[in-house]
């Protein structure tokens, strides 16, 4: 078995090493204050490119810098129209609660998704 433990980054050495699931604005507010850096992804009930994202996301927590958060787009409208989601999966990489990448195109693979962020975590 391979260790699994994410990299130690200044950025965020106490993100969870499990999705977090963000269920209102308030929880959003509260991911970003306590997070420099977040990979959120905006989902819905029933899409099924976006459950086969969920394992993806669960080891890009574990692996990547940065915190992962799940919100779903039909239960927290207004984060999904403040960040402009038409489609789903979206991806949106936060740094310091500012938009830095956004991914709306499909699935996305565990090895993009902590280049990304590994990239992010260095500027």
């Amino acid at each position: 078995m391979t260790d699994t433990a994410r990299p130690e980054t200044a950025v965020d050495s106490y993100a969870p090493t499990t999705p977090v699931q963000v269920d209102s604005t308030a929880d959003y507010h509260e991911l970003i204050e306590a997070h420099d850096l977040v990979l959120l992804e905006f989902v819905t009930s029933g899409c099924g490119i976006c459950a086969s994202m969920e394992p993806v996301l669960g080891t890009v927590a574990r692996s990547a810098p940065g915190s992962v958060a799940i919100a779903n787009a039909g239960l927290v409208p207004d984060l999904a129209g403040e960040f402009g989601v038409r489609t789903v999966p979206t991806l949106v990489v936060l740094k310091d609660g500012t938009e830095v990448e956004r991914l709306d195109d499909g699935f996305q693979g565990a090895e993009t998704l902590v280049e990304v962020l590994e990239t992010h975590a260095e500027r």
